[in-house]
């Protein structure tokens, strides 16, 4: 055979010897015959060897194709209709190399399907399915339902964030619930009201809620159903307290659009009244670079016109006040 010589191009002379070809006239018929069949192409930068009918000095070996008919039968005929085989069929050598992992999704949605009634996380959905948890988060798994159509939806699976982390000072309802964007400050409040003191700058605090930064949007995304049901309490009020910066007004504004129709979140207006007071006789940080400027007016219009002037002066000059500003001595 041709296309199993080991080669990818073969001379006429080759040819001739490899195949003890002595008849130019069989030489002819045999290069011709392996055109046809898609086994030789011939290299017409080799040009021609002057004889007639003429033939080309080089010849390109075509491999032979991978027959991928027991493949494609499997796909249509074998695999769950649940899942859409359209890529695969296109791409029958990707499905060889994701072949066990389909295989056994496949018997999973034959066999289980009812599993999906119950959500589930990520990992646990994925240990379910293929015996490996992290296949969805870190290996292949995503891929592959994009290819077979299917979502992380489709799989009911739900994923988990960071537990939030929160000190109660009481489990009162209704109670003012403070969110607190950095760590210094959530253990600062946190030992001020340990102390004994009941409230944060006159106003009474039930429990207190480390933000973390932008985390904080994503901790709430379960926070109705993860959290004690005194912190879940309808007439409850969030408060938001984070640096006077364009990334601090955004993740409260953020924040707020998100969640106005479960919890009434507002900014501690007291505290940041307090950090602009001190702020007139501090030394305060340059704005750190590539901070998004795009705010609304959702943070500004809490404030009097005076003091939301002074805010937009201070961020103007590329400026900021943090939130440390303020220490257990203010509280």
């Amino acid at each position: 055979m041709v296309s199993n010589m080991g080669k990818k191009k073969l001379t006429l002379d080759e040819l001739i010897k490899i195949n003890y070809i002595e008849d130019y006239s069989e030489l002819v018929d045999y290069i011709k015959e392996n055109i046809e069949r898609g086994k030789l192409k011939p290299i017409k930068s080799s040009n021609t060897n002057g004889k007639k009918p003429a033939l080309y000095n080089a010849y390109k070996i075509i491999p032979n194709q991978p027959d991928y008919k027991e493949y494609l039968d499997e796909l249509k005929f074998k695999i769950h209709p649940s899942l859409k085989i359209d890529y695969y069929l296109k791409n029958p050598e990707k499905y060889i190399d994701d072949r066990h992992d389909i295989l056994d999704l496949s018997i999973f949605f034959e066999s289980r399907k009812e599993s999906f009634n119950d959500a589930l996380s990520m990992n646990e959905r994925s240990f379910e399915i293929w015996g490996r948890e992290k296949f969805l988060q870190k290996g292949s798994g995503k891929r592959i339902l994009k290819n077979l159509g299917l979502s992380l939806e489709s799989l009911n699976i739900y994923e988990t964030t960071e537990p939030l982390a929160y000190y109660s000072h009481h489990k009162n309802t209704p109670q003012d619930i403070l969110i607190i964007e950095n760590k210094d400050t959530f253990y600062s409040m946190r030992r001020h009201l340990l102390k004994g003191n009941t409230g944060i700058l006159g106003l009474p605090i039930g429990t207190l809620i480390y933000g973390g930064g932008k985390g904080i949007h994503r901790s709430f995304q379960d926070f109705t159903f993860c959290v004690e049901p005194y912190l879940n309490y309808k007439s409850n009020t969030f408060l938001y307290f984070g640096d006077l910066d364009y990334e601090g007004i955004i993740i409260f504004e953020s924040l707020q659009k998100s969640f106005q129709h479960d919890l009434k979140i507002i900014p501690f207006k007291k505290g940041y009244e307090y950090m602009l007071k001190k702020a007139v006789l501090s030394k305060l940080p340059d704005t750190k670079i590539g901070q998004n400027k795009n705010i609304g007016n959702l943070f500004l219009n809490t404030f009097s016109e005076n003091e939301g002037k002074l805010i937009i002066q201070i961020l103007n000059s590329g400026k900021y006040i943090p939130q440390e500003i303020l220490n257990c001595r203010d509280f």
